[in-house]
């Protein structure tokens, strides 16, 4: 299992953030957590300013961009929504087998695993970046998840922390198709 640097999230935008918000799931063991529709906000803060994890650029966007980007984000898993908050469909399959991981160049370390928490350090050399984070599973319809990670760009160091809570809505995703960052 590998986990999205920062820098990358800000170059990719909203696709990036889907799968940030799992990629701390994903391991040989799955989530304690249900298949279904989850609703995931996330914050982040970067060089003591906070945000929400809204794509300020995507609002910049022609209106037939954003609705292209936001179908091919629908076609993935993600339903893109404002304020940071988006919808993710998560399929039983897809936490069984770590469908997000597929990250390549990233290493990660696994500190401890329990059924209510699991924690990591990922190094990823290609961006220059490395991820502590740490998941919590309050129950099988919550997680939070905080991540702090610190990126070389431009030759300067810089530090991110990014929280992000989640909410089971139901069983049933809809017309949202089971999320797959490859697809």
């Amino acid at each position: 299992m590998s986990f999205i640097p920062i820098r990358s999230l800000l170059r990719a935008g909203p696709a990036a953030l889907a799968t940030l918000a799992v990629a701390p799931l994903a391991l040989a063991q799955s989530p304690p957590i249900k298949p279904g529709l989850w609703e995931v906000k996330a914050e982040r803060e970067s060089n003591g300013q906070k945000s929400a994890m809204t794509s300020e650029r995507m609002q910049k966007l022609p209106p037939e961009t954003r609705a292209r980007i936001d179908a091919m984000m629908k076609e993935r898993g993600v339903g893109m929504g404002p304020g940071g908050v988006n919808r993710l469909c998560l399929s039983k399959a897809s936490l069984d087998r770590g469908a997000w991981q597929r990250q390549s160049g990233c290493k990660t370390d696994y500190g401890w695993r329990t059924g209510s928490s699991w924690k990591w350090h990922s190094v990823c050399p290609q961006f220059e970046s490395e991820s502590d984070g740490e998941a919590v599973f309050p129950n099988a319809e919550t997680y939070a998840v905080k991540v702090t990670t610190t990126t070389k760009l431009h030759g300067e160091t810089r530090t991110s922390h990014m929280t992000m809570n989640a909410k089971w809505l139901g069983g049933d995703c809809g017309d949202l198709k089971p999320f797959e960052p490859g697809r």
